[in-house]
């Protein structure tokens, strides 16, 4: 007899239908599996047949042919058990086929009947809510991640035999207890405070125009001065998360892996700070099954690099496409995986290798040393930094004084407007933020009047800047005015933006 059930892959983030198709008849007995499979999915024929034959199910000696499609489609992982277990015992005739229209399975299967939890169960349930699938089975343990998603009946199951149970009665779904078990835990992770850093204002203004605009930052001073806590606080002045932003990050965790008991929902922008001893490959993704990186964890917020010289050259140099592009893709024989990559970077490094250059009382490096470490830092990638901000040492009247700085609130206030207007601009557009304009938008949407020209000219032809540069500072200042809200980007504003890139005339020529 034969049976088809509907089943849900991972390529990249997004779900892909798939059909697992079971065919019992006489013959030889044999299980055999056909369909582009990965070992872990060849293991489940074992799992799957031995759970059935504990619940005290009796499977006659057929043989079996099950075939996952589409077949040029690479299945990975233990997501295809229940689906498999579904689709035999529909063919030994134990599940009515009636009941298996429009119904997706998903979950692993242990040999005693128990349904394992799996990864990437929110991208697979939004994929089959696109295709009008009206019912999903999931493990118990994925409702909640699961339940993220509406408009589509969510059954969660623990065991085989519930499963059997519910297709051979035809329970119904039951809406007033979803509703009760779709609460789910509210993130209330405290965000950092601007007020606590003391001084650095040239750093904390540099902050407030990349999160307005999502421009690249580059933070450089001795240690100890405030880098990595100015960094830290820049998720809590960027503006709070959509809904559609929240559910894209989420997914990118669900697939992961990482998302925490109780919070299934991403609610805050992320913040990741990688160590600078991390791979190529565990920074922007990749390896023998691919997986998001660090830069797609990042996606929608902050990808923090501390000691930004000492990461490998060639996992600095693998960022500059995706910081380009916005996404990474990865090629593979069996499919290309696409994963969002669409993040604020920021940098924090020390000027030399003592870190107190160009403070000789202090530093005691010599001048190739700071040459040889400032290097390490490539020119294509020091001009995808917008912004370069130097951070510089706290007096002690500083340190004593009692003042309270300026709030994480109110700084988000100004970003929140700059960044409503930048929506409001680009809304025939694919894009959100100024740092994402391109082309003849440029030149559209970033106008100079005559002395701005002129003084941009100026600074262009003696610092004998790149056209990649001329950009970024035109967008810097249109970012800048929006802060100000003002229409018209004027002199000041490029000014303010030319002197974000002095810390590069000053260090790097």
């Amino acid at each position: 007899m034969y049976s088809k059930v509907i089943s849900c892959g991972i390529l990249g983030i997004q779900g892909v239908l798939l059909y697992v198709e079971a065919d019992v008849r006489d013959g030889l007995p044999m299980v055999s599996m056909v369909g582009s499979l990965s070992a872990s999915v060849r293991e489940s024929k074992d799992r799957v047949v031995t759970a059935i034959q504990n619940m005290g199910i009796k499977m006659p000696p057929k043989r079996v042919t099950i075939s996952l499609l589409p077949a040029d489609f690479r299945k990975e992982g233990s997501v295809y058990d229940l689906p498999i277990a579904i689709a035999l015992l529909s063919s030994y005739g134990y599940i009515p086929k009636g009941e298996l229209e429009n119904v997706c399975f998903l979950g692993e299967i242990s040999l005693n009947g128990e349904i394992k939890p799996v990864k990437g169960i929110l991208p697979m349930i939004s994929h089959m809510k696109e295709r009008e699938i009206r019912r999903c089975f999931v493990p118990k343990e994925n409702e909640q991640e699961a339940n993220i998603i509406e408009d589509i009946e969510i059954f969660p199951v623990e065991t085989l035999s519930q499963v059997l149970y519910i297709l051979q009665n035809n329970l119904q779904y039951n809406e007033e207890e979803r509703i009760e078990n779709r609460k789910y835990e509210k993130n209330t992770l405290e965000l950092l405070d601007f007020s606590d850093v003391i001084g650095q204002e040239f750093a904390k203004r540099g902050s407030e125009i990349a999160a307005a605009g999502r421009h690249n930052l580059l933070l450089l001073g001795a240690p100890g001065t405030g880098k990595s806590m100015i960094a830290s606080r820049l998720p809590s002045i960027m503006p709070k998360l959509t809904r559609e932003e929240s559910l894209e990050i989420t997914k990118i965790y669900s697939v992961k892996g990482e998302l925490k008991d109780g919070h299934f929902l991403v609610e805050e922008r992320p913040f990741r700070s990688p160590h600078h001893t991390i791979t190529d490959v565990a920074l922007v993704g990749g390896g023998r099954f691919p997986v998001p990186g660090e830069i797609s964890m990042a996606h929608k917020g902050v990808l923090f690099l501390d000691e930004f010289p000492e990461f490998s050259r060639n996992a600095l140099e693998v960022l500059r496409q995706p910081l380009e592009e916005k996404r990474v893709v990865i090629n593979r024989m069996y499919g290309t995986y696409i994963y969002p990559s669409d993040v604020l970077l920021l940098g924090a490094m020390n000027p030399c290798p003592c870190g107190y250059y160009p403070n000789r009382k202090k530093c005691r490096c010599t001048e190739p040393q700071i040459r040889n470490y400032l290097n390490r830092i490539s020119g294509p990638l020091l001009e995808r930094m917008d912004l370069m901000a130097e951070v510089s040492e706290i007096s002690y009247e500083q340190l004593k004084s009692v003042e309270k700085a300026e709030s994480s609130k109110s700084i988000r206030k100004r970003v929140e407007r700059a960044v409503s207007i930048q929506k409001e601009r680009y809304k025939s557009l694919e894009i959100t933020f100024n740092s994402q304009l391109y082309g003849k938008w440029i030149g559209k949407f970033c106008p100079l009047d005559k002395h701005s020209q002129q003084t941009l000219q100026y600074v262009f032809e003696k610092r004998n800047w790149s056209p990649r540069t001329y950009y970024r500072i035109l967008k810097v200042a249109r970012t800048i005015a929006d802060l100000e809200q003002e229409e018209k980007i004027r002199e000041e504003h490029i000014i303010e933006a030319i002197a974000y890139r002095g810390m590069e005339q000053k260090y790097w020529r």
